[in-house]
């Protein structure tokens, strides 16, 4: 497979020093965008999340790695050796984007601090992706997700009203800090197209987290109250939760008022649009005690599916809560293609769970499988770095790749 593509970032080199699900996030992004992504790896050992698991494939590979790190292509390099930095050096000039989430601090003592590699390639664009960043009293501290939605409130927002705060059953921290990392780098991009500058662009877990409260900070900020865990249940909106029909549990929204009056007459209960208590949103969060026992006794007199056609008749939203099985079986997943292969060296045909960025003129392709470890060492010292077979055999001898 080739490293140019037709994709949007055709053209773009990442030099990829991150590992484990934030950074390596944040560089598949780019790379399904079209971007060469070199993925620096320790010798021998990798990224950590080569070893995560199981899930295993039948040859070894990690499902975890499999997960975030296609559109890539593998080096192997002693970043302990001055010469490994001189490799590493050398890459850097041949790139565009410097992407690490190594703890602070790390990289400036092997000097790869941002004002010594803006002397090696001044338009550099030098995202960190760090725990705290790189300023305020945690910044020494390592960051992992668990940590971060601890600290930056999720937890205290997930789980039973009356339950233990609770963690969110994905990384979600890590994923929207590779989100927002990847977009402050397009945005970054972009600026040097129009200036020629490059950008030092710092990302935090914690920073992330605290963004992605979104209106539950703003109600905080405004109001001054400490909200609290609802279950599934919404702080704004009212009914807008989970309830059990007489067979299963199914998720239900009446987001609006309209949505409510509709569900009413459909459901039978036309004397609540009516009831001062419950005819506006407003008052039905300040009547949640009331309402939501009495639509639970509600849904229990019939079937799941009874009450999804029935709210799809009307154009209100509801779904049957899906465990996994159930997602990757969904007629919808299955018409938009949320799921693909690729053929990969070892492992052969590897499911992926397809990008969610569609372009219909310039659509997201996989040029590369999750790499093994340090697969294109050759190809990028020949191609990229352009050094002479000795030079390469000579690096191989000594360990450095």
């Amino acid at each position: 497979m080739n490293a140019t593509s037709t994709g949007l970032l055709n053209g773009v080199r990442v030099i990829d020093l991150t590992r484990v699900l934030a950074g390596p996030y944040c560089t598949m992004m780019l790379g399904d965008l079209g971007a060469d992504v070199i993925k620096i790896e320790a010798p021998e050992r990798g990224d950590d999340t080569r070893h995560w698991g199981p899930p295993f494939t039948e040859s070894g590979e990690s499902a975890y790695f499999l997960s975030a790190n296609r559109n890539k292509r593998s080096m192997t390099l002693n970043l302990k050796s001055p010469n490994g930095i001189k490799i590493l050096n050398d890459l850097i000039r041949k790139g565009d984007v410097l992407v690490d989430n190594f703890k602070t601090g790390t990289l400036e003592r092997i000097g790869l601090s941002y004002d010594e590699i803006k002397t090696i390639k001044p338009d550099i664009i030098y995202c960190t992706i760090t725990g705290y960043g790189y300023s305020g009293p945690y910044s020494h501290k390592p960051g992992y997700d668990f940590i971060a939605q601890a600290l930056g409130g999720l937890m205290a927002l997930t789980g039973p009203a009356e339950g233990e705060p609770t963690r969110v059953g994905v990384a979600i921290t890590d994923i929207m800090t590779g989100i927002f990392s990847s977009n402050a780098i397009l945005a970054a991009l972009f600026a040097r197209q129009q200036t020629g500058a490059g950008q030092r662009i710092d990302m935090s877990l914690l920073d992330s987290q605290v963004a992605t409260l979104s209106y539950v900070a703003s109600n905080f900020l405004i109001s001054g109250e400490e909200p609290k865990r609802l279950g599934n249940g919404h702080p704004s909106i009212v009914p807008y939760q989970s309830f059990k029909a007489r067979d299963q549990h199914i998720a239900f929204a009446a987001g609006n008022d309209y949505q409510w009056q509709k569900f009413c007459s459909a459901a039978g209960k036309p004397e609540w649009i009516e009831d001062e208590q419950f005819s506006t949103n407003s008052a039905r969060v300040n009547n949640r005690d009331i309402i939501i026992p009495l639509l639970s006794e509600l849904f229990l007199t019939r079937n799941a599916q009874e009450w999804i056609d029935l709210c799809d008749q009307n154009g209100i939203p509801a779904a049957t809560i899906n465990n996994i099985t159930g997602v990757f079986s969904d007629p919808q997943v299955i018409a938009r293609n949320r799921v693909y292969e690729i053929d990969h060296p070892t492992a052969g045909p590897i499911p992926q769970v397809a990008s969610p960025m569609n372009f219909l003129t310039n659509p997201i392709e996989t040029r590369f499988p999750p790499p093994l470890l340090g697969q294109h060492n050759d190809e990028i010292l020949r191609d990229v770095l352009e050094y002479a077979g000795d030079l390469i055999d000579e690096y191989k001898l000594d360990g450095l790749v």
